[in-house]
């Protein structure tokens, strides 16, 4: 009898503990579950701190709140995504800001307003111009900014060699592919490119054929991995910086608590900061290996590229039509060239 007493109190005490250990484990399932979509592959740095973000808010919320990241285009591209977030069904996003609900949205693509990672860790900072800006068009469609991701700065890269890259008024003697937005074609033909609207998913073939002889709106870092068996020549002009945006569907954003809007929007603003760092790491790494692939690279002091700056933000009054003459001199009035 000892025995089956004591077997039987320690299988009441195996009962009990299992018993309390249910509601604990219940406590801890995620109250919330956010969907999170990103437009860049598994491996890419984006997707890496969208994991990060994740974790911390799992953590700083005691895992009340779990957020799922989905990459590489899992729930649509970067138009149908935004159309998502201000619907409610998609609840975060790291994407590019498609223009079709307000062409506003494309004044972070201006050109030569950012000159240096320096400058940009002020420019996209959270208390700046630039996001204060971004917010309002953006809330206006039901869709709250949170931060940027920078990826890096533009250049032109050329099977040919570019006419004197440094001078402006001076015919460059190729014709480049550019992104089909107006920001891309006035930086371009200010600067002296006859310029051409390739898709992004042809660009490779294009320069492989002569249907272009350049790209323009590509990082060292895509240009290295898209196009690396095709260039001759790099030109690092750090005209435009390539950036997307951090996002929360307003809807969702309602369902929060301040505290928790807080803590979501902190982590936000920190990987804003460290993706400046590590997309200025990226570019010097991309360049050198750019080198190493016997591409002939060309880099530039700032005052250097000054005429280049001066020329193509000169355009910049081209665009009232399209983003309205308040919005332009408002730009101007921060980044125009002192």
């Amino acid at each position: 009898m000892h025995k089956r007493t004591k077997f039987a109190l320690l299988l009441l005490a195996a009962v009990f503990a299992v018993s309390l250990a249910v509601p604990a484990m219940s406590s801890a399932a995620p109250e919330m579950t956010l969907r999170f979509a990103g437009q860049v592959p598994t491996e890419h740095t984006a997707t890496k701190l969208m994991h990060q973000i994740a974790e911390e808010v799992k953590e700083k919320t005691n895992g009340r709140i779990e957020i799922v990241v989905y990459p590489a285009n899992q729930l649509g591209d970067y138009t149908l995504v935004y159309e998502e977030l201000i619907r409610g069904t998609i609840d975060m996003a790291a994407i590019s800001v498609p223009s079709q609900f307000d062409p506003r949205l494309e004044v972070t693509y201006i050109n030569c307003f950012v000159r240096n990672f320096d400058e940009a860790k002020e420019v996209f900072a959270a208390d700046g111009w630039l996001f204060k800006k971004m917010d309002e068009l953006s809330s206006r469609l039901g869709v709250k900014l949170l931060g940027f991701q920078v990826e890096g700065f533009i250049g032109i890269g050329s099977t040919k060699p570019v006419n004197e890259p440094l001078n402006p008024d001076v015919d460059k003697g190729i014709l480049v592919r550019i992104p089909n937005m107006d920001v891309y074609k006035l930086g371009a033909e200010a600067m002296g490119y006859k310029t051409v609207t390739v898709p992004w998913a042809e660009v490779y073939t294009a320069l492989q054929t002569g249907v272009a002889d350049g790209v323009d709106g590509m990082t060292p870092t895509a240009a290295y991995t898209m196009l690396k068996d095709v260039l001759k020549y790099w030109y690092d002009l750090n005209y435009s910086v390539e950036n997307f945006n951090y996002m929360i569907s307003q809807k969702t954003w309602d369902k929060l608590s301040p505290a928790d809007q807080k803590v979501i929007a902190d982590a936000c603003a920190k990987v804003t900061e460290m993706s400046i760092e590590l997309a200025k790491q990226d570019q010097e790494k991309h360049l050198e290996l750019m080198r190493q692939a016997g591409i002939q690279v060309f880099t530039y002091s700032p005052e250097e590229l000054k005429p280049i700056f001066v020329k193509v933000s000169a355009t910049w009054d081209k665009l009232a039509d399209k983003f309205s003459k308040e919005l332009i001199e408002e730009f101007k009035q921060q980044y125009a060239p002192k």
